[in-house]
């Protein structure tokens, strides 16, 4: 199984619409990838860094996971533009994506 992780750093000035992002651009993710083997997503919404009272580095973290990493790359050959257009829609944040192997 593979997951692949869009990482939104914390930054000073810059938007992120949480509500947005777990209701609606998520739910597009989920219609648009689901037929290309998606098998779920998840949200984290950062609270707190590890150390007491430090803030969280990431804003939020979306999370999707396939059994194949080609389905992932399918999907998006066919829906990127649809989905990364939607971006501007709940956040100005640069986002990190990370394709991960879950192991464990």
């Amino acid at each position: 199984m593979v997951r692949i992780s869009v990482l939104y750093p914390a930054s000073e000035g810059k938007k992120f619409d949480v509500d947005y992002y777990v209701n609606k651009h998520m739910k597009l993710v989920r219609e648009r990838l689901s037929s290309f083997g998606l098998v779920r997503t998840e949200v984290d919404k950062g609270v707190a860094g590890g150390a007491p009272g430090s803030p969280a580095p990431y804003v939020a973290i979306g999370h999707v996971y396939f059994n194949a990493l080609d389905g992932f790359q399918k999907g998006m050959g066919q829906h990127g533009k649809e989905i990364m257009a939607d971006i501007a829609n709940y956040t100005n944040i640069p986002s990190q994506i990370q394709i991960s192997e879950v192991v464990g």
